[in-house]
């Protein structure tokens, strides 16, 4: 059965949500940088730790991962500095 939602990898980056990592002072260099980014057809691309493998066991009964899918963590400061670019529901 084929999904609801496909990510496209096709679709460029657009803008930047909220502060970069650099400004927020959660990275001391260039790599490995968190970040936020709305792509061109309004997906959202989250670049964070990768700790699928540290959560897997504890996920929420309601939560699933599928085989291509990877469970990133961000800094909380950054979420909360975009909100200002999300639009409401």
């Amino acid at each position: 059965m084929p999904r609801p939602w496909e990510a496209d990898p096709s679709v460029p980056f657009v803008r930047r949500l909220g502060k970069s990592a650099r400004e927020l002072g959660t990275t001391a260099d260039e790599d490995g940088c968190p970040d936020i980014w709305e792509l061109g057809n309004g997906d959202i691309a989250v670049v964070g730790r990768d700790l699928t493998d540290a959560y897997a066991a504890r996920l929420p009964a309601d939560v699933t991962l599928a085989p291509d899918e990877r469970l990133v963590v961000i800094p909380g400061a950054m979420l909360r500095s975009a909100k200002p670019d999300i639009a409401d529901a």
